[in-house]
């Protein structure tokens, strides 16, 4: 019973996130923003969604007994989905584009939004790491460090938004790949219809992540494996789905600075953000399992940013490490 829970919320959450997303697309065309700005900001938010819901939902509303369960629940998504995106996303995108351009062929990406976003995820989960640190009694820290992360956030969407006229005059703009969904009913491509759409999408995706957080919560009991562990390992595979897939179709029509964005800003905002909700409503605390997360995810983030920073020209090679880091993180949980 708990299995078909899970898949039914899995599927309602993934046809929420593609509703979702194609809106936003739509809206980002309409807006007439950079492919930088939908990747990183609209499209990586929007597929980040059913990752950022179960966490969110474990912590303010778990259902379960003891309480602390929901708590592992919410502390495994929140850290887990940083390190899938740093490590096995980016490694199935280079897996999957190489039959295609071959290992050793480039990846080209728009260099200074890539850059950028990667600076900031990094500096925001090294704040987040620290934080593992501070004692959960000492509140004013926890509260100051909580709300410098979601400063940080939001100052890293208004500078990626500064920099979107520059990179749409440099033919960056962002152009929707398939026709609103909605319009198929014979609605027209209006800004009304996007937004109505969108409020489905975000609708879809808060309702499965309910269902998916009471799934995983009566797995555990029936597996009789920690929901720290079983939500580090299942929840960010199940719910990452979004972003694999849309960044492996992208990157295979040589759109890379959506697909590169898609995972990068979906970084940014796992990484700062959802962190922030851990910090301030969890315990927070290095046990083994976390430290070992939170530790591999800055390893391949850095590994990444150095390539960038140094100004490689990028390719699917490049990213056997970042999946050997998954591996290793993989195998040492279980």
């Amino acid at each position: 019973m708990n299995i078909l829970l899970l898949v039914a919320a899995l599927i309602i959450i993934l046809a929420g996130a593609e509703a979702f997303t194609n809106a936003l697309e739509h809206l980002g065309d309409r807006l007439g923003i950079s492919d930088g700005v939908t990747g990183s900001i609209f499209a990586a938010v929007g597929t980040a969604l059913p990752e950022a819901m179960v966490p969110v939902v474990a912590v303010f509303a778990a259902t379960s007994e003891p309480v602390h369960l929901g708590e592992e629940v919410g502390v495994g998504a929140i850290l887990g989905a940083p390190m899938m995106l740093s490590t096995l996303t980016l490694f199935m995108m280079a897996l999957f584009v190489s039959p295609q351009r071959g290992w050793r062929g480039a990846l080209n990406p728009e260099p200074t939004g890539l850059r950028r976003d990667l600076g900031w995820f990094l500096s925001a989960f090294g704040l987040s790491a620290v934080a593992l640190f501070v004692p959960h009694h000492i509140t004013l820290a926890r509260i100051g460090i909580g709300l410098i992360l979601v400063t940080l956030y939001f100052l890293y969407v208004m500078v990626t938004l500064r920099a979107s006229a520059a990179l749409v005059a440099e033919g960056h703009g962002t152009e929707a790949g398939h026709a609103l969904y909605l319009s198929k009913t014979g609605l027209p491509t209006k800004m009304p219809v996007i937004l109505i759409q969108l409020a489905i999408g975000l609708g879809m995706i808060v309702f499965g992540a309910n269902l998916f957080v009471d799934g995983i919560e009566g797995l555990s009991h029936w597996l009789r494996i920690s929901a720290l562990i079983l939500s580090l390992l299942v929840v960010p595979i199940a719910t990452e789905l979004p972003e694999k897939i849309n960044s492996i179709l992208w990157i295979r029509r040589g759109k890379d600075t959506l697909a590169f964005g898609n995972i990068t800003g979906a970084l940014v905002f796992q990484g700062s953000l959802l962190p922030a909700i851990g910090v301030l409503l969890t315990p927070w605390s290095p046990s083994p399992p976390v430290l070992l997360g939170a530790g591999l995810t800055l390893l391949a983030g850095g590994y990444t940013y150095l390539l960038v920073r140094r100004g490689v020209t990028l390719r699917p090679y490049h990213f056997l490490f970042n999946g050997v880091c998954y591996g290793a993180y993989f195998f040492a949980l279980t």
